[in-house]
């Protein structure tokens, strides 16, 4: 069925159609949405039987979902930014003890300074935490990837978190087709967990391990990420078929067959990108863009096969590790070995920071004329940034950095030193 809805609504009823036992969730900002649906349909009686409860904390949200997907009950929590790094002890336990909880982290900038606009800061700081991290290019994408990540989460025993853009996404009114719940039924079996606390037969879940095998459950971790990357494109192949429409998967290349330069992004910026590669084209450029839709675990192969006949590889990318550079670009350039292109980072969308088409084509066009640096910073402003280097060099109480920034672009009336 067509609806026009926000981004949050379709993901709330997408996890309703897939029968969720227990949700817990804090709120906070730009998730809260998705939640409060939620939590009006188990209120009003048409999501059961379900069990909202409510929590005083993030960390409270992740601990509970421990608890009732410990004892058998499908979970779904969502999150975002801080609050993620809130549940961060949690979240390690969660995927440590091999429980199959979905959340939605609707991905939104890390602070201090305080930021609630979208970047990929906070799902990229959870990146070896043991979680599956898939992620949305569009609402429609995003509500096809909860159904998935169900099955998934509920085969291999593994949580799995499905992210999407903050406000770009979450709030964002689209037409979507929302599946029935008959069909939603069919994919998706009822829960039937690997392990369970029954008084029954007591057994013990999260116990103390020593030396002698804490290694051998972490690699079985990692063992568990590398069978996703089979089940990943299987699950999405099964829901295409029952669907008709393809969402999900490792990767997804458009036009990228006579591509000579190749740009990697994830997320919603893609759209843009696209609109970009086509521009390009009718000037005669051979370029095409690759959508990542699993960050975890990370499709070497399936880039590297993407990447086979290019000459250059741009990585568009809303995160970065502080000190070393690209994160999503560290990853890339490990699919690379042995093929001889040229590797860019380019950092952008910070804070929410607009990316637009002309900046993304002056970057591109930059790539291609080989004048790119190897890690560059999309529209940063540099005249500020020397700024505060030279008031820092010169004065040793050279105040808070972001409240000087602020003051050099006019957003706040103070002195400036």
């Amino acid at each position: 069925m067509l609806k026009q809805v926000e981004g949050s609504a379709a993901v709330a009823e997408a996890v309703a159609l897939a029968r969720p036992e227990v949700i817990c969730a804090y709120p906070i900002s730009p998730q809260t949405h998705i939640v409060e649906g939620l939590g009006e349909r188990v209120k009003d009686g048409s999501l059961t039987p379900c069990e909202f409860i409510n929590v005083e904390s993030e960390f409270a949200a992740m601990s509970v979902a421990i608890g009732s997907s410990a004892a058998g009950a499908r979970t779904y929590t969502a999150t975002a930014s801080q609050g993620l790094l809130f549940m961060a002890e949690a979240v390690y336990n969660a995927s440590g003890l091999g429980l199959p909880i979905v959340m939605t982290v609707a991905n939104r900038a890390i602070g201090a300074p305080i930021n609630i606009w979208n970047d990929h800061s906070d799902s990229m700081s959870q990146r070896d935490c043991g979680w599956l991290q898939l992620f949305a290019e569009t609402n429609q994408e995003a509500l096809d990837l909860h159904i998935q990540a169900f099955r998934l989460a509920e085969e291999l025993s593994m949580p799995v978190m499905v992210c999407m853009d903050g406000f770009i996404l979450t709030h964002a009114y689209e037409r979507v087709d929302m599946p029935s719940q008959a069909d939603v039924d069919a994919f998706l079996p009822p829960y039937e967990p690997r392990q369970v606390l029954d008084v029954n037969e007591p057994v013990s879940i999260g116990a103390m391990v020593g030396p002698e095998a804490f290694m051998e459950v972490r690699y079985l971790a990692h063992a568990k990420q590398t069978m996703a990357l089979e089940r990943i494109p299987q699950i999405a192949a099964e829901f295409k078929a029952r669907f008709g429409r393809d969402s999900g998967g490792l990767v997804r290349g458009y036009r990228c067959e006579d591509a000579e330069t190749v740009v990697i992004a994830l997320g919603s910026v893609l759209g843009t990108i696209k609109d970009v590669v086509d521009e390009m084209r009718a000037t005669g450029e051979k370029i095409g863009v690759l959508g990542i839709q699993s960050f975890r675990p990370f499709p070497l192969g399936a880039v590297r096969n993407a990447l086979q006949n290019a000459k250059r590889v741009v990585v568009v990318e809303k995160s970065f590790s502080v000190g070393m550079g690209g994160v999503v670009a560290t990853d890339v350039r490990m699919s690379l070995t042995g093929l001889h292109l040229h590797s860019y980072c380019v950092v952008a969308g910070l804070g929410g920071r607009a990316i637009t088409k002309a900046s993304l084509m002056r970057t591109f066009s930059e790539a291609i004329e080989g004048s790119l640096p190897l890690l560059s910073f999309m529209d940063l402003d540099w005249r500020i940034v020397n700024r505060q280097l030279e008031r820092e060099a010169t004065i040793r109480r050279s105040g808070p950095i972001a409240e000087n920034l602020l003051r050099d672009v006019g957003a706040v009336a103070s002195k400036v030193a």
